[in-house]
């Protein structure tokens, strides 16, 4: 239509006003540009690794210290206590990731995983910061409540003391290479393992839960030599609590060089095509969205129907 000689365009169709259709998918490495902080993820990815670390820290207490019953009972029997000791604190990542704040985060409670999904283009690096500020604030949020609890209750203090809040120390008869090695090859191996299980359809929801096992068997292979840590904020917290820092660089660049190598591997698909649709190890299906904390389980589509139902009613 012309007026006074000029073309009038709908509003619709100018481009300054054309409105926004990308959707906000950071778990998909697709977050919106209006929107690059998810502090809902990362509150509860704090709250997620607090949780890993409190069931965490009680199991290897009660597992390991000499004057509790638990810890007296395994005492003779090094190999069993060490296996048990990997399996509950694998377990501590199961029960966070089954939290309500884990199934929104995605319960990555590492930030080997988190750089990892970060690495595969599945998490964008500002969520990465935000992701391993939150795990390590939270790991030392959840040991410091355990520490507050052994100024309250005595008894808990001396068993959480003695195990040292379950800290992890490099073997002292060996080259520091050892160790090194040892985190490196460990976090590997987790990642590798989380990809196979997470990138499967029919297996992805044992995701989980693999942890246990995979601690169970290696704890006792390699535990002595580096405590199989893999994870830095799980090595931070309680180095911070007990003032065990002996070459704790190890946890820091071991599990971020393993975590880097898996993926180089998995890209150069060395053992096979292993991809995962988004950076969550827990509640998949939500295609990178973040799901509402009220409700975690239920997926985007189903919110959508929901709105589109109340619109026509």
């Amino acid at each position: 239509m012309e007026e006074g000689g000029m073309n009038t365009l709908p509003a619709s169709s100018s481009p300054a006003t054309a409105p926004h259709t990308q959707e906000d998918r950071p778990l998909s490495g697709a977050a919106h540009p209006d929107h690059p902080l998810h502090w809902t993820l990362y509150g509860c990815e704090m709250v997620a690794t607090a949780t890993l670390m409190i069931c965490g820290v009680i199991s290897v207490a009660v597992l390991t210290a000499p004057q509790g019953a638990v810890g007296a009972f395994l005492a003779p029997h090094p190999i069993i206590q060490i296996a048990l000791c990997g399996l509950f604190f694998g377990l501590s990542g199961t029960v966070a990731a089954m939290t309500p704040f884990g199934r929104v985060s995605g319960a990555h409670v590492n930030p080997s995983v988190s750089l990892a999904f970060a690495l595969s283009g599945k998490l964008g690096w500002v969520d990465l910061c935000g992701y391993v500020i939150a795990q390590m604030v939270g790991a030392c949020l959840g040991t410091w409540l355990l520490a507050y609890a052994a100024v309250l209750f005595p008894s808990w203090g001396h068993l959480v003391t003695t195990a040292g809040y379950a800290a992890t120390v490099p073997a002292p008869h060996v080259s520091i290479m050892w160790p090194l090695m040892t985190e490196l090859v460990l976090t590997a191996l987790l990642i590798l393992m989380l990809y196979g299980l997470a990138g499967h359809p029919r297996f992805k929801e044992l995701t989980p839960w693999a942890g246990g096992l995979f601690f169970l068997l290696l704890n006792p292979v390699s535990a002595w030599l580096s405590g199989n840590s893999s994870n830095l904020a799980r090595s931070f917290a309680p180095a911070l609590f007990s003032g065990q820092w002996t070459s704790f660089w190890i946890y820091a660049i071991g599990p971020f060089v393993g975590a880097s190598l898996s993926v180089l591997a998995i890209r150069m698909r060395l053992f096979g095509h292993l991809e995962v649709e988004e950076a969550r190890l827990v509640n998949f299906g939500h295609h990178g969205r973040v799901p509402s904390l009220f409700h975690p389980m239920r997926r985007h589509a189903e919110r959508q129907e929901a709105k589109i139902q109340g619109k026509e009613g």
